[in-house]
């Protein structure tokens, strides 16, 4: 299980990686609002990814709910040290759950535009944030994962 839950976690990661390199362009100026030419730019990346895209946007969904799963059964099994497959666990968990709860919920409203600058900028700014916290807590889980991969 250890190997099914770090191709989950890489996966993740990836994705991250992806979309921080569309939300890293909300990052200057930090306060006030974003050009034009930038939230378009971003909003069209989300609208893309989080609408236009199925049903391939469904995958990261099933990455998430497949990568949880195979913690809990790493767990289950009692192979690994359980100290680090319940911090990868709650890594994930606390990735996952504010993607879940938050961030793609502000992608998906980013995406379909009819906010104005001011509430769009603050859109892709949250949007940067949640990020930038899943990517740390997906790569400590994965570094915890990878740490006991045989």
């Amino acid at each position: 299980m250890p190997a099914a839950a770090t191709a989950g976690l890489g996966f993740l990661l990836a994705v991250l990686w992806f979309d921080l390199m569309f939300d890293v362009q909300a990052a200057r100026p930090t306060s006030g609002v974003l050009s034009r030419e930038v939230i378009a730019a971003i909003a069209g990346y989300y609208r893309r990814v989080t609408t236009t895209a199925r049903p391939m946007n469904r995958l990261v969904a099933v990455v998430m709910v497949a990568t949880l799963a195979a913690l809990i059964a790493e767990i289950a099994e009692r192979h690994e040290p359980t100290w680090v497959v319940w911090a990868s666990l709650v890594f994930t968990m606390v990735g996952v759950g504010l993607a879940a709860s938050r961030t793609v919920r502000s992608a998906v409203r980013l995406g379909r535009g009819g906010d104005d600058l001011a509430v769009q900028s603050a859109l892709a700014r949250s949007i940067l944030r949640d990020h930038v916290v899943c990517a740390a807590v997906i790569a400590a889980a994965l570094v915890l994962q990878l740490a006991v991969v045989r």
